[in-house]
C-alpha cells in the first residue's frame, strides 16, 4: 500500500555519500513519478535523505554533509533539492510536511511559486524523478499502528488528535492511511524525539483513542532502523521491571565495553 522502500546505511560519510549517489541513479532509472502511486506522501523517486549523527560525527557536520550531497545530486541528475530539519535554509522548510504539501502532483505547479522554490536547482521538477528532500536530524522512529477497521476517517481523526500540530504529543507527527490490501487502516507515526515521548506512550494513546470508536489495535510496525534505547524504554515499561538499566542487557553491555554503546 505504501509503495515505498526505506534503506538505512551506516558508515564513513564519504562512503555513504558515494553509495547514495549510486542508489539515486538506480531509483531514478526505475521509478517514474508520473505513474507512481502509494498511500504515503512523496515528491520524488528518491523522496527524502536524512543524515543522522551516530558516532564521532556532530549535527553540524551532518548539515554540511547533507548540503554537499544535495549539490552533488543536482549536479549529476538535475533533480531539484530541498533542505529540511537542521539543514533547512528557510524556517518554513524545516518541517518535511511543508515541503511535501500537495505531493508530487501538486508540486509540479507549486514549485514555480517563489516560496516553494528548491534550495538547489531550477524551479521545475525533474520530468520523471520529481524532487528530493535532504536534511540532517536526530534519529527518527517510524512507528505504525494498524487498526482493525477499514474506516479511514477513524485513522485520520486519531492521527490528528495524537500529533503535536493537533494538540497532541510533542515531538510526534502522525497521519492516517488506508491499507487496502489488509482491509485495515493505519496511524502512521513519526516520533522525532523518542526520549521525550517513547513508543509505549504513543501506542497507548492511539489505543485509548481507538477504543472510543470500538476499534482494536491489531498490530504495530517499526519502519526502518531504531536506536536500542527506543526499544529498551518500552520493554522496561511493559515488563514493569524496577530500575532496569541498559547494562543489564548483555548485547548492550558488550557494545559498551567495546566502546560502541548505541
Amino acid at each position: 500500500d505504501h509503495n515505498r522502500l526505506v534503506i538505512s546505511l551506516a558508515g564513513d560519510p564519504d562512503a555513504i555519500m558515494d553509495h547514495l549517489i549510486r542508489s539515486a541513479e538506480a531509483a531514478f532509472s526505475l521509478i517514474d513519478m508520473n505513474v507512481h502511486s502509494g498511500a504515503h506522501p512523496r515528491i520524488g523517486a528518491l523522496d527524502v535523505v536524512p543524515f543522522t549523527p551516530l558516532k564521532d560525527v556532530s549535527m553540524e557536520e551532518c548539515v554540511q554533509i547533507a548540503r554537499e550531497f544535495g549539490r552533488r545530486l543536482y549536479e549529476k541528475f538535475k533533480v531539484p533539492v530541498y533542505y529540511y530539519e537542521e539543514a533547512a535554509t528557510r524556517p518554513e522548510m524545516k518541517n518535511l510536511e511543508n515541503i511535501r504539501k500537495g505531493q508530487y502532483e501538486g508540486l509540479k505547479k507549486a514549485i514555480s511559486d517563489p516560496d516553494r522554490h528548491p534550495d538547489v536547482g531550477e524551479a521545475k521538477l525533474h520530468p520523471t524523478a520529481g524532487a528530493t528532500v535532504v536534511g540532517a536530524r536526530k534519529f527518527l522512529v517510524a512507528f505504525n499502528v494498524n487498526l482493525g477497521t477499514p474506516r479511514i476517517e477513524i485513522a485520520k481523526e486519531i492521527a490528528r488528535s495524537i500529533r503535536f500540530s493537533g494538540g497532541g504529543l510533542a515531538h510526534v507527527k502522525a497521519i492516517g492511511l488506508a491499507l487496502e490490501e489488509k482491509g485495515m487502516v493505519q496511524v502512521s507515526v513519526n516520533i522525532v524525539d523518542h526520549e521525550k515521548n517513547p513508543l509505549y506512550r504513543v501506542l497507548e494513546l492511539v489505543r485509548m483513542e481507538a477504543s472510543r470508536w470500538g476499534v482494536p489495535v491489531v498490530e504495530t510496525e517499526i519502519y526502518g532502523m531504531v536506536p536500542a534505547s527506543a526499544i529498551f524504554q518500552s520493554a522496561a515499561h511493559y515488563l514493569q521491571v524496577a530500575d532496569l538499566e541498559p547494562e543489564q542487557i548483555i548485547e548492550l553491555k558488550l557494545l559498551d565495553m567495546a566502546g560502541d554503546q548505541p
